[in-house]
């Protein structure tokens, strides 16, 4: 299992609703959950590897959102 870290701007629970769809998509995806206490909203990503950072990175954008890897 691999696990990625990404600095994003999901800020609360509807941003997380927002961004479901587009993450639950891809399918080496077995787990993700996004901090939005603290200071980065740290989203933090376990599946399969390898993971693709890119095709995560343009799920988010494509829902509206940010993301740099960590």
């Amino acid at each position: 299992m691999e696990t990625l870290k990404f600095k994003t701007n999901i800020k609360c629970s509807g941003c997380i609703e927002t961004v479901t769809p587009f993450l639950n998509k891809i399918s080496t995806i077995e787990y993700w959950k996004v901090d939005t206490a603290s200071a980065d909203k740290t989203l933090t990503i376990q599946g399969a590897s390898p993971l693709n950072k890119e095709q995560i990175i343009s799920a988010l954008e494509s829902a509206g959102y940010k993301a740099e890897k960590v």
